[in-house]
């Protein structure tokens, strides 16, 4: 079975392309945000929240005049997209609902076979959604602790989420990182609510995931990384097998990259985006800001193969063991990490602050380098709806930002 093979340099064009990271960049407003999500699958949410929340983030190094009020609408107004799981903590669309069937199932049975605590006040818990409408944890009072995945937790809150993994609940909206839950029957039609599961059987649900996954960041290896993390049931094994099928059918196309050992994957339906890519050497180089949890940092090893780049999101580590910072973002400029830099918002002004940053190693901040990160920031601000930029004079100094003023 023939292979594609590409360059590095080749390999990090069409990764950027498929992810609306190279030029030219066409996607914009609400419709933007839908197009990129039905490309990749999913974004990966985050409750934290310096300069956005990571879904946030995402879309706005993508979408041309994206704002935080969009991604809102879409999720909690018009209910194009879901509040849910996929990869961890994502953002899907709503069409893909059928697909997730078969984990919603799963964890109904596993809360019919689980503890009697939470079995018992389903039925009230129920009733107070019906009579008072969308309830979070803090608006009901079942204060005993219970086991639960992410450690003990309110019966109030195991209970709600506990219906909202059996698909019974659906986040209505959130106050700040609190989910709010409301009925799924008052917000999705009733014939997606009753969709069949597209997937025949397990197998199939394997293939689907995996293929979605490679569609996450455009192509992807079969090494265990954190880029395959949440496909319940698939490990390397599984993995494998499912990609010998998805070849056989002709979904997917392996590819050689020079210089990368392992063999890469790429979803066959996406070949004509790698060949427009690359016969297109017209675009300028374009900045971006990208999101600590962005699908292009999915496996942080490929990154490193392909890109040279090495990034770790620091925010767990202890402050002694950081190399860099707490929540330090890279900086994308044509198909090269550049630099990475620590925001923060002034309390006072809603300034943002660039409290650190560092270039990366053998970078030369040309003309056209520094037009398109004064470019790339003055989008940021206006993301943000901050009026003006703060550089740190220690940060200034250090890195000689004296040029960065967008405004």
């Amino acid at each position: 079975m023939g292979r594609l093979r590409l360059t590095k340099s080749q390999a990090r064009q069409f990764i950027l392309a498929h992810q609306g990271l190279w030029p030219p960049r066409c996607m914009a407003g609400k419709r933007g945000v839908l197009q990129h999500i039905d490309r990749v699958g999913c974004i990966q949410f985050d409750p934290l929240d310096i300069v956005g929340h990571n879904s946030e983030l995402v879309l706005q190094a993508r979408i041309l005049g994206f704002r935080r009020a969009m991604l809102r609408e879409l999720l909690y107004d018009k209910r194009q997209l879901i509040d849910g799981y996929d990869k961890m903590m994502s953002i899907y669309s709503v069409n893909d609902w059928p697909h997730f069937r078969r984990d919603r199932e799963s964890a109904a049975r596993s809360l019919a076979d689980g503890a009697e605590p939470i079995r018992s006040i389903l039925p009230q818990v129920r009733k107070d959604i019906m009579d008072r409408g969308p309830l979070s944890s803090i608006d009901l009072d079942y204060n005993d602790r219970v086991r639960w995945p992410w450690g003990p937790a309110r019966l109030s809150r195991a209970a709600l989420e506990s219906m909202y993994f059996c698909g019974e609940l659906v986040v209505h909206h959130r106050v700040h990182t609190r989910r709010v839950y409301d009925l799924a029957v008052r917000h999705l039609p009733q014939d997606l609510l009753s969709a069949p599961d597209p997937n025949v059987d397990e197998e199939e649900y394997r293939d689907w995931r995996v293929l979605r996954r490679i569609g996450g960041i455009g192509l992807l290896w079969e090494r265990s990384s954190d880029a395959w993390l949440g496909i319940p049931g698939v490990r390397s094994k599984e993995r494998r097998e499912s990609l010998e099928r998805l070849l056989t059918q002709g979904k997917v196309t392996r590819v050689s990259v020079d210089g990368v050992a392992p063999a890469l994957y790429l979803r066959t339906d996406d070949e004509s985006t790698l060949y427009s890519t690359l016969s297109d050497r017209t675009q300028a180089p374009r900045a971006a800001i990208l999101a600590p949890l962005d699908n292009l940092l999915w496996d942080r090893k490929l990154v490193a193969e392909l890109f040279d780049f090495d990034y770790r999101w620091e925010v767990y580590k202890p402050a002694p063991l950081r190399d860099y910072g707490y929540y330090v973002l890279p900086i994308l400029y044509g198909d090269r990490f550049v630099a990475r830099f620590e925001p923060g918002r002034d309390k006072a002004s809603g300034a943002v602050v660039v409290r650190n940053w560092w270039w990366e190693s053998g970078i030369t901040l040309s003309d056209e380098m520094r037009v398109a990160l004064i470019d790339c920031f003055r989008e940021f601000l206006a993301y943000l709806e901050a009026n003006s930029l703060i550089i740190d004079s220690q940060a200034a100094k250090r890195a000689d930002l004296g040029w960065l003023r967008p405004d």
